[in-house]
């Protein structure tokens, strides 16, 4: 176990993703932050914050990928997540898709089939807190925390204060 970011750490880079959204949007106008459950939506409900501290509070909502996983045959039945748009929905804004970890690339690709279900938004970013490499699908951060290079066996696990209690990423040892 080796911890890679700690809470002062997480908070520069939240900081620092939000100030790169409202740089390449020119404005928060026209931008919803739509977080992938669970801690996507969680760190979309932080960089909202930091972002009313500079310019004000873009939309904020979460967007259950559930049943556009690809991996749903594989593993046991899980409950559906509440998908929650923000009032006046996606439609031709620009949306910046939030998670915790980006690795394959699956869970975005699936963020973006249940996305082009709800509406079309004018553009799609995607901001992660780690990335850590391992692509299997042509998928890529606009905006990330950090680069991590982990061995393909090893995971990355983000704790959050609103569920785990503590802000931290961590690199678990092969699974």
């Amino acid at each position: 176990m080796s911890i890679v970011l700690d809470s002062d750490d997480i908070a520069r880079a939240l900081k620092r993703i939000s100030h790169e959204i409202i740089e390449r949007n020119h404005g928060l106008t026209g931008v919803t932050l739509l977080g992938i459950p669970t801690r996507g939506a969680y760190l979309a409900q932080r960089l909202a914050k930091i972002m009313a501290e500079i310019e004000f509070a873009p939309p904020v909502g979460t967007l259950d990928i559930t049943l556009h996983r690809d991996d749903l045959r594989l593993r046991p039945p899980r409950p559906l997540l509440t998908t929650v748009l923000p009032e006046g929905g996606i439609e031709g804004r620009d949306v910046v898709l939030i998670d915790d970890v980006l690795f394959s690339g699956r869970t975005i690709r699936a963020a973006l089939d249940a996305l082009g279900e709800i509406g079309r938004p004018k553009s799609v970013q995607l901001a992660v807190l780690v990335d850590r490499g391992h692509r299997q699908l042509p998928i890529r951060a606009d905006y990330v925390g950090k680069n991590i290079p982990t061995s393909a066996l090893e995971s990355v696990q983000v704790s959050l204060t609103e569920i785990d209690k503590l802000d931290q990423v961590e690199i678990l040892g092969e699974r």
